[in-house]
């Protein structure tokens, strides 16, 4: 009898521990920006300290399409729409980022800076080559 005992206990103990395991969102209020901006894109990714995303755009999933998708212009409104999802979870301040040779480099700054996110940090991380790719030969006529 003991033995029945025991196996209900144990049965309750597994329907409870399954019941709380709920996923809490807590509230981040420093993270990480990541500017990509290529010629033809930009991408805003914004992820918390450990590197978790959080909210991620582009100019084009932000409605431009095309050469427009190149200009500052869209690269601001990338950067307001990523932050603007990001403040959702209490995203108030941020270290920035910033790859890339796009037009949309400054702009994106200046639309998280909008958007009232507290600064703390700019890195240039665009890969410079000390070297470079071997030159063409001379051509012989």
């Amino acid at each position: 009898m003991p033995e029945n005992k025991t196996n209900e206990v144990n049965e309750n103990d597994k329907a409870s521990t399954s019941k709380s395991k709920k996923k809490v969102k807590q509230a981040i209020l420093h993270g990480n920006v990541y500017i990509l901006a290529s010629y033809n894109n930009t991408i805003v990714t914004v992820t918390d300290p450990n590197g978790d995303v959080i909210s991620w755009k582009t100019a084009g999933s932000s409605g431009f399409k095309g050469a427009r998708k190149s200009t500052p212009y869209a690269a601001q409104v990338a950067a307001e729409n990523a932050i603007d999802q990001a403040k959702l979870v209490g995203f108030e301040s941020a270290d920035i980022y910033i790859k890339g040779v796009g037009a949309g480099r400054e702009q994106a700054i200046r639309g998280i800076q909008g958007r009232g996110i507290d600064i703390k940090m700019i890195v240039d991380k665009t890969p410079i080559p000390f070297n470079g790719c071997r030159k063409k030969k001379p051509r012989r006529v």
